[in-house]
């Protein structure tokens, strides 16, 4: 353990401060595709009986309008917000008319690519903005990649926290405010995860294989288990391979994280310099809106990245304005695949294991970054989501060799001082418990959610699609069986109401025309932000 570290533990250790690392928030962002009983994709609009997709908090759709999205709120402790995830899923389960929720982060087998639906969010100018949004998406990723499900997982210390470190903290300028000295530590955290995130495609990557005709004849480097099941037998999430969220386009972006001001511009300027290829499409194709812009990204949401510096935005606010204006208030961590093993597609264990993660990316030592580093990073990255159960896989620090196993034993132990000191702020041994099933993991291959995976479907006549719709369906069952409350069940269908009610109030009062509303929103994009 670091010098520092020890010391920011220490700190927080004592009787005054330890409270406030029981007040930070974690909230769960779960998506999850909407399929028949055959498992083909469901062509069916969002169910009304779920509420409106543009203004209901707790339900609505992601890309897709086949791809569901639950939204727990923020809450102190990450069982609450799992609770009321599972309370989602089962009310949600008794309106799907016979359809499935699909338990996997890798899509059932696709119909044509224009057949996939493009979510609809009514006819109110922002609900068109959104729909317009993920046209542009179509053109630019493809449908494909819109039906690829995941967990985002959505952390913050207290303030307070920040405020304890900060009056130790040697290295910092007394003039730095207290709203930027939190926005650095966060800055810091998130270097720190580019560093080790590959141990949690490790730990929880659960897409080693995937449908064969996902790849729609491109080619790629997996071998066949099936005539419908394309797999790598040491892979451990191809969600988040290259054969996920790719793009020319977003190559060159190369967001810097060595401080908050680097980092807005980088995404400033990509959502606002045009890419050749877009401005060949335009943004209409006769008469209709097909692109909000032809720049590189859309919007900031746009850049497919692992882990996110976010605030919450004010209304008609971009992302990168609420950043430049009010610092960061929590991460997003973007990488984790849904877990096929439970219904909620994470579970407590694992959320508890990234609540001792991030802690102590927060608290540990984090040095700036280089361009070469974030190759090293990189490489570490897509050598796990690959071959990370490949025996004796060496990865790179700084420049030199490592094994796979032997680096993330390290980082169990230096993280060991982390869980304890949350178990003690809690009671009990959670943290610790959910550190005894990683070294578990680092131990044996064969325990890793990836491996069971291939294990599962090779028990299930080598196919993907058989195995997840076998798996979506007793989950279905397992969740039916155990019904909400009717005064819960009355509480949803309540929340879906006034979010219909909602939606057509905007539509109601809105003014002005959308080509208007468009160009307002795209002036928005700079308009804000001083760096």
């Amino acid at each position: 353990m670091t010098d520092l570290l020890n010391q920011r533990l220490q700190q927080l250790a004592s009787p005054q401060h330890i409270a406030l690392l029981g007040q930070g928030l974690r909230g769960v962002e779960r998506e999850t595709l909407r399929v028949d009983r055959h498992g083909q994709l469901a062509h069916t609009p969002h169910p009304p009986a779920l509420g409106s997709a543009l203004t209901n908090d707790l339900i609505t759709t992601d890309y897709s309008e086949s791809l569901l999205e639950f939204i727990t709120p923020a809450e102190p402790d990450i069982a609450t917000a799992l609770q009321r995830l599972d309370e989602i899923h089962r009310f949600v389960h008794t309106r799907l008319g016979g359809e499935l929720l699909w338990n996997a982060s890798m899509p059932c087998v696709l119909p044509p690519e224009d057949e996939i639906p493009i979510a609809w969010y009514g006819s109110s100018h922002i609900g068109m903005l959104k729909h317009v949004y993920r046209r542009g998406l179509a053109l630019r990723y493809g449908r494909t990649m819109q039906c690829i499900a995941g967990i985002h997982y959505n952390f913050s210390l207290n303030e307070g926290v920040w405020d304890v470190l900060r009056e130790s903290d040697r290295g910092i300028d007394a003039s730095v405010s207290r709203r930027d000295y939190q926005s650095e530590r966060y800055i810091a955290l998130i270097r720190n995860f580019r560093r080790y995130s590959w141990l949690l495609m490790y730990l929880f990557g659960a897409s080693p294989a995937v449908a064969t005709n996902f790849l729609r004849g491109r080619p790629h480097q997996l071998e066949t288990l099936s005539d419908d099941t394309l797999y790598l037998p040491y892979g451990t999430s191809l969600r988040m391979s290259d054969l996920g969220y790719q793009n020319n386009a977003q190559a060159n972006i190369t967001p810097h994280y060595n401080n908050l001001p680097a980092y807005i511009r980088s995404l400033a300027h990509a959502v606002s310099e045009p890419y050749p290829p877009y401005e060949a499409i335009g943004t209409k194709r006769d008469g209709e809106w097909v692109q909000i812009n032809t720049n590189i990204l859309q919007i900031e949401n746009e850049f497919y990245s692992s882990i996110r510096p976010k605030r919450v935005i004010y209304s008609g606010e971009r992302p990168v304005q609420a950043l430049s204006a009010r610092g960061v208030q929590y991460v997003e961590v973007r990488c984790m695949d849904i877990d096929p093993f439970d219904p909620l597609g994470i579970n407590l264990q694992t959320a508890r294991f990234l609540d001792v993660f991030l802690h102590f990316l927060a608290f540990d030592d984090s040095c700036l970054t280089s361009d070469e580093e974030g190759v090293e990073n990189r490489a570490n990255f897509m050598a796990t989501v690959k071959q990370g159960r490949q025996p004796g896989l060496q990865l790179q620090f700084k420049g030199r060799a490592i094994g796979l196993r032997e680096w993330g034993e390290q980082l169990l132990e230096r993280m060991a001082p982390v869980a304890e000191l949350l178990d003690k702020q809690i009671g009990g041994s959670v943290h610790r418990d959910s550190m005894a099933a990683q070294r578990a993991k680092l131990a044996d291959a064969e325990a890793t959610p990836s491996a069971r995976v291939l294990r599962e479907i090779r028990a299930t006549g080598n196919s993907f699609p058989a195995w997840a719709l076998q798996n979506s369906a007793a989950q279905a069952e397992q969740l039916l069986a155990d019904p909400l409350t009717a005064e819960q069940t009355a509480g949803f269908v309540a929340i879906a109401q006034a979010s219909l009610d909602a939606q057509r109030e905007i539509e109601r009062t809105q003014t002005g025309d959308f080509d208007t509303f468009v160009a307002a929103y795209r002036a928005s994009t700079l308009g804000n932000i001083s760096v």
